[in-house]
């Protein structure tokens, strides 16, 4: 089992590639993907909407979120949030880590 959320960061005049760049040059991005349970944290921007970041963020588990969570890297997070004044929408899933046979057909390896 997996957990993964989508945290869709939107600000104005580019603030969350700005922040993007930022987690990344400071070494807290590195940080969080170093943290023990972490399997994936990877930033994506929305072709839709370019004021809009996609971070797509999985965890082994509740416990693992929780960690980094109680994390000193969080007030960083925070600090970041708020310097670029961004706003979020979060989306959650649970993998059960199956892919159906009727859905295999459509994916190409």
């Amino acid at each position: 089992m997996a957990i993964t959320l989508n945290l869709y960061y939107t600000g104005q005049n580019g603030s969350a590639k700005k922040f993007v760049e930022e987690m990344e040059s400071s070494g807290v991005a590195s940080k969080i993907r170093n943290e023990k349970g972490n399997l994936g944290y990877h930033y994506f921007q929305s072709l839709d909407d370019p004021e809009t970041i996609l971070l797509v963020d999985s965890w082994e588990s509740q416990e693992a979120i929780d960690l980094h969570h109680a994390s000193s890297m969080m007030n960083d997070i925070s600090r970041l949030r708020e310097k670029y004044d961004l706003h979020m929408h979060v989306e959650r899933f649970v993998s059960d880590d199956s892919l159906p046979e009727a859905d295999q057909q459509f994916i190409r390896n």
